[in-house]
């Protein structure tokens, strides 16, 4: 795996494709930096060699040139990041940009617009890609959240680059955790699936099946597995053509030697509600007319016994409805849990949207080993699949 420690970058512009895909507010200021910080290590290594970066990045889902997704908007919080003034360009290839390439010296970093603003760069067209690599002497991907598309910028612009293309530290990071967690975990290995359905998580559940020793079911897809039991669910969240994938999953983990933890009790409420009346039953037995919507007591220290003994964690998905303060109980004691195995030597991956967002706002973020910045990518890469932007640089 090559990545930007196998090069020096004195005199040489850095081609770095960043995923400064981050949230605005209303009036366009970031709301989580999470990933422009992610990557101000690669970037201060390029300048510490003496040489300069030409960043490259989409924001949104842009129509054409739209300026509520230009990355104008994100230069003081990039420049407020990394430390140094940023240079922007309001295009990413044309004249205009050839001249501030041209003028960029060492020590300095330009920003490019929005990739996106042309359907080029989503389709993987081989003549934008082109275009887009004269901008620099090495190519750099350290965009893990978006390594799963094979887009101009993240796969196919790597042909041009031969063997003047590498990872930047934080893609590196990424696929060294995933691997520790996937080809080479310390066993035990337990991985904890929340979230609210069985059937975006069918791919990941195959992929780990018989390299993991517990899986951890949480969240809605919970009630899946109980209906399929002969569990009731009263108004739980049910998806009612996967009863049988679910007792498939279960009967393979039988033959794998896998143990599947399912929750023994929960919290349910008479409806979807911060303020709804609440009581803790068994998860099986809800009466109808209410909803589980997070795990119980019995459930998380059954769960956190789990994570005691385990050395290797990988956590996708929340236990319950984290966003309402009355139901996030469960996945709070399970991110202490974690916490706490990690504090005694295990190695802990969080990772996929929800559960992200839970271990930020719940203050975990530097209490487990490593938070992924891939939602997508990284669920891909659990499933297995080759990510493009990944084999691009490999090749």
């Amino acid at each position: 795996m090559k990545t930007i420690n196998d090069f020096n970058f004195k005199d040489k512009k850095a081609l770095i494709r960043v995923d400064f895909n981050v949230p605005l507010n209303s009036d366009f200021q970031v709301t989580d930096n999470t990933r422009i910080e992610a990557a101000k290590s690669t970037i201060i290594k390029v300048l510490e060699d003496e040489g300069s970066c030409v960043l490259m990045s989409h924001l949104g889902r842009p129509n054409g040139v739209e300026d509520k997704y230009s990355l104008r908007h994100i230069v003081d919080e990039v420049t407020k990041v990394i430390g140094c003034n940023v240079n922007f360009v309001d295009d990413c290839v044309g004249a205009k940009v050839a001249d501030a390439v041209n003028n960029l010296q060492n020590g300095e970093i330009l920003l490019l617009e929005n990739l996106r603003f042309h359907p080029e760069e989503k389709k993987g067209d081989v003549a934008f890609a082109k275009e887009l690599a004269q901008w620099g002497d090495i190519y750099v991907n350290d965009a893990f959240g978006s390594a799963h598309r094979a887009h101009a910028s993240t796969a196919v612009i790597a042909q041009f680059f031969k063997d003047k293309k590498c990872f930047g530290n934080l893609l590196a990071k990424e696929i060294e955790s995933i691997d520790k967690v996937l080809n080479n975990p310390k066993k035990p290995l337990t991985a904890v699936l929340g979230g609210a359905k069985v059937s975006s998580k069918i791919g990941v559940l195959e992929n780990i099946i018989e390299k993991v020793d517990h899986i951890i079911i949480g969240g809605g897809m919970t009630f899946t597995f109980i209906k399929a039991l002969g569990g009731s669910i009263g108004d739980s969240l049910v998806e009612n053509d996967k009863l049988d994938l679910a007792l498939h999953i279960l009967q393979q983990a039988k033959e794998k030697n896998t143990t599947i933890h399912l929750p023994v009790d929960t919290l349910i409420a008479d409806s979807f509600s911060n303020d709804a009346k609440t009581q803790i039953v068994p998860v099986n037995e809800i009466p109808d007319g209410w909803m589980g919507l997070d795990c119980g007591p019995k459930t998380s220290e059954n769960f956190a016994d789990v994570i005691a003994n385990s050395n290797t964690i990988l956590w996708n998905g929340p236990l319950g409805v984290f966003e309402m303060e009355n139901f996030a109980t469960g996945t709070i004691n399970l991110g202490n849990a974690i916490a706490e195995a990690t504090k005694n030597g295990a190695f802990s991956l969080v990772g996929g949207g929800d559960s992200v967002a839970a271990v930020k706002q719940f203050g975990f973020a530097d209490k487990v080993s490593y938070v992924s910045t891939g939602g997508g990518a990284m669920l891909e890469m659990l499933e297995g699949k080759t990510l493009p932007g990944i084999e691009a640089i490999n090749n």
